[in-house]
């Protein structure tokens, strides 16, 4: 009834899941993640207690195909009917398809990464989710996604499509590095959720990114008499530049792209358009 991916950076420094299901807010059943130990994704008559067990297991040192058959052998309810993925910090990932799981149902799996799915097109979702995961190089979340996207325009759950959720961690990648969740981001009811996960996700890196220092513009000359203009005309007219930019752009949750001296192309772009 789902399909998923989990996978690590390969710095090693990330660990995330994404998921797609024709299921009700499926972020809040299937995926769980836990910084430098691991993530997993439960499903098909889940059983979510895998997940503070997985993860428990992983933390001891545990690889993940062990912590996949511990899942298992201490499971007393349907396991013919359960499905999961689990990756660890290091090797390669682990998926268990129950033999009585909805068809078309099965997985993939290898360094960093497992792939799985029950009640779907077919087995070109999960082979259209692994080549594009393995031909990806981009940042995690996007690398998950990608994977995700693939599988859904594959065919995914054959039943149709409802809700979407991406969860990434790592170490202080989270809201002013004050926590380790880099993308924690759901879709519970949509038409088209695979793509609307991928629009949150744009807005999360513009929101809670951290700009590329080398796309930064120096805020001097022409580009600092265009910002003090509209910020002007936006109300913000004190003496100090810097100050009025940050003030603006706290109120525009653009705070993450704050650069003193600078300022970072997308918020440029955004105080053009709110102009």
């Amino acid at each position: 009834m789902t399909f998923s991916i989990v996978g690590r950076s390969a710095d090693g420094a990330a660990v995330g899941v994404a998921v797609a299901s024709k299921f009700l807010g499926v972020g809040a059943a299937v995926p769980a993640a836990l910084v430098n130990v691991g993530a997993v994704a439960t499903q098909s008559y889940a059983n979510l207690a895998y997940r503070p067990q997985a993860l428990a297991l992983l933390g001891t040192g545990v690889d993940a195909e062990s912590a996949v058959k511990g899942l298992i052998a201490a499971d007393t309810g349907p396991v013919s009917h359960r499905q999961l993925g689990v990756v660890g910090a290091t090797g390669p990932g682990a998926t268990f398809t129950g033999a009585d799981c909805h068809a078309w149902a099965g997985g993939a799996a290898g360094d960093g990464y497992a792939a799985q799915g029950n009640m779907l097109a077919g087995p070109e979702v999960i082979a259209s989710m692994e080549r594009a995961w393995l031909s990806s190089s981009e940042a995690l979340p996007y690398r998950l996604l990608a994977a995700l996207r693939a599988g859904d325009q594959a065919g995914g759950d054959r039943r149709g499509r409802q809700s979407a959720a991406l969860l990434v961690v790592s170490e202080g990648r989270g809201y002013g590095g004050t926590s380790d969740v880099w993308a924690d981001l759901r879709v519970d009811d949509h038409p088209d959720p695979v793509a609307e996960l991928g629009r949150l996700l744009e807005m999360h890196s513009l929101y809670f990114e951290s700009p590329d220092p080398a796309s930064l513009l120096s805020l001097a000359g022409e580009v600092a008499e265009e910002v003090r203009s509209r910020l002007a005309a936006a109300g913000f007219t004190g003496a100090d530049l810097d100050e009025e930019l940050a003030s603006w752009a706290g109120v525009e949750n653009l705070e993450m792209r704050v650069v003193t001296g600078a300022i970072d192309p997308l918020v440029l772009a955004h105080l053009r358009a709110s102009a």
